[in-house]
């Protein structure tokens, strides 16, 4: 084997490996979900929202973004944490980016701040992920019994 022949291989391998990340991530996002634009706070007034799904776990939501090719969510927000702190409607001009019957819930996980822009059913299951939580003092029972 010429030093060509191996670089070939090695090139062909990293590509296979490329294809089968994005495969996967792509076959992970479009397993179920809910569509959602998010960014972190503070930001400028239509700066830094990212197109993405999120998923609704027992202990957290993960947002997984479009166009990260990287395996996981690339936001988690524990459920435990999560506190609603306001919500609102677009701004004129946020209607180049989100639909103009979008909510936009800023939700503050202790560390950190974004807001959500979402349609009216995915509103709904935010909103029952965040108040469905069970209280901190029955999940420190329960870990005991």
């Amino acid at each position: 084997m010429n030093s060509g022949m191996i670089v070939g291989i090695i090139l062909l391998a990293l590509l296979a490996t490329c294809v089968a990340v994005f495969l996967f991530r792509l076959f992970e996002i479009r397993n179920g979900g809910t569509g959602v634009v998010v960014r972190r706070l503070p930001s400028g007034d239509c700066q830094g929202w990212r197109y993405g799904v999120v998923r609704y776990r027992d202990e957290s939501l993960d947002f997984y973004r479009l166009s990260r090719l990287l395996p996981g969510p690339s936001l988690r927000i524990d459920r435990q944490a999560a506190e609603l702190e306001t919500r609102r409607q677009p701004t004129p001009p946020e209607f180049d980016i989100l639909a103009p019957d979008s909510t936009i819930l800023t939700i503050n996980d202790g560390e950190s701040r974004y807001e959500f822009a979402l349609d009216r059913g995915a509103l709904t299951a935010v909103l029952a992920w965040i108040e469905s939580r069970p209280p901190r003092r029955a999940r420190r029972r329960s870990r005991w019994t």
